[in-house]
Order: C-alpha cells, then sequence, then structure tokens
C-alpha cells in the first residue's frame, strides 16, 4: 500500500494516561491516522519493551496510531504480587478499558482498531478480541501464549495472525494447538531460525513487515 509522504517520519510518542485507571503509555499519533493499534505486552516487561517499540514505530511510519502502555502497576509487578502477571483475565479486562476508552487520546472514534499481544499479552488481546467482538478489527500475536486463551479462543472474531520462532518449539507447539481452537479467519507462520525473543538477525524486521501486511490488510479501508 502507498501512503503519503509521511510514511517515513516517524513521530514522537506522547506520554499520556489511559483507561480509567490512569495507566502510563506511549501513543505514537501520525497525521490523520487510518487505524489504532494497542500492544499488550508479556509478563516482565513494559511501555518501554524496544521489540515492541519497534514494530510500533514501523506501524506509525505507515499512518497507524500506535499505543504502548502498562497493564500493570509497579506495585504489582513486585515479587509478592506476581500472580497478577499471569492473570489473564485482569491483563484483558485493562485492555478491553483502553479500547473502550479511545476517545481520551484519538478523536477519531470510529477508527479501526487491532491488538498486539506479545508473551501472555497475546492471550490477553485474544481474550479482548474475544469480549469487544467486532470492536477489534484485527489481531497480532509475537511469540504469544495464545493458550492461555482457553475457552475465549472460539470467540475470537478478529482476523488473527500468530508468529513464532521456528526454534521456539515449545511455544510453537502451544501455538498450534490454539490456532486449532480459533474458529475465525487466522495464520500461522514460523520463522525459520527464530528463538523465543527473535533476538536473530533478521528475526524482527520479519515480523514487523508481517505485522505491517496484517494490519495494512485487516484495518484499512483500501486494503492491499
Amino acid at each position: 500500500m502507498v501512503r503519503s509522504a509521511l510514511d517515513n517520519r516517524l513521530v514522537r510518542p506522547d506520554d499520556l494516561l489511559v483507561g480509567s485507571l490512569g495507566l502510563p503509555g506511549l501513543l505514537y499519533r501520525p497525521k490523520d491516522p487510518f487505524a489504532l493499534v494497542i500492544f499488550a505486552h508479556g509478563s516482565g516487561s513494559s511501555r518501554h519493551s524496544l521489540r515492541n517499540r519497534q514494530v510500533a514505530e514501523a506501524l506509525a511510519r505507515q499512518g497507524m496510531a500506535t499505543l504502548l502502555f502498562d497493564l500493570l502497576r509497579p506495585e504489582e509487578e513486585a515479587a509478592n504480587a506476581r500472580a497478577k502477571v499471569f492473570d489473564i483475565g485482569l491483563l484483558a479486562a485493562r485492555l478491553e478499558d483502553v479500547v473502550e476508552s479511545t476517545e481520551q487520546f484519538i478523536d477519531r472514534p470510529a477508527i479501526p482498531v487491532g491488538l498486539f499481544g506479545a508473551s501472555t499479552g497475546a492471550a490477553a488481546a485474544l481474550v479482548a478480541g474475544a469480549d469487544l467482538k467486532a470492536k477489534v478489527a484485527a489481531i497480532v500475536c509475537r511469540g504469544g501464549r495464545p493458550d492461555l486463551a482457553g475457552a475465549a479462543l472460539a470467540e475470537v472474531t478478529a482476523p488473527t495472525l500468530l508468529i513464532v520462532g521456528g526454534e521456539d518449539r515449545e511455544v510453537l507447539a502451544l501455538n498450534r494447538q490454539a490456532q486449532d481452537r480459533l474458529r475465525n479467519l487466522n495464520s500461522l507462520v514460523v520463522i525459520p531460525g527464530a528463538s523465543h525473543l527473535f533476538p536473530e538477525a533478521g528475526a524482527m524486521e520479519r515480523v514487523v513487515a508481517l505485522t505491517l501486511n496484517w494490519f495494512e490488510r485487516y484495518l484499512s479501508k483500501d486494503p492491499v
């Protein structure tokens, strides 16, 4: 898809508080965005995840607003509260709250919304997609644990892309099991030679390209 001259121009992210809990976030907002992609990070990560920001910046260059936010407060990620890091219901509820309140930071209420989930955040994105139905137009999961979405998998309606490293064998097996439970339009792409965090040369670039193609196809009014 050919975009305007802003394609190669990255806007600086704005710091903001999102949702009813006022969770800290980073918003990349190009001029006149045609879609909004909200990120759900995994355990031990945050809005500052370098891998997620790499994806968010690439999407923003192509005209999509992108939001990264902390699903948990610092005290909830402390050692004595680690259970919340793996509380998929809690993470999904907070993601849904932010999706429902996008008018706080995007002045186009009808803008298509996509979700990008990594690790346990992938399960949260899928549960949120199942709960919100048509309010979520597309989902991408990177190195995720979609199996943790459980029964919600069969209720997801948004087109879903699962991206897994070929060397991340246990997670790959779990993704294949989860894909068997999906009833929507979906695809599983394996990146050969890549491990769980995609540190190998070219691996994250492949993740970015796959994600960009998926969201342009299912979030745009003039799909590729």
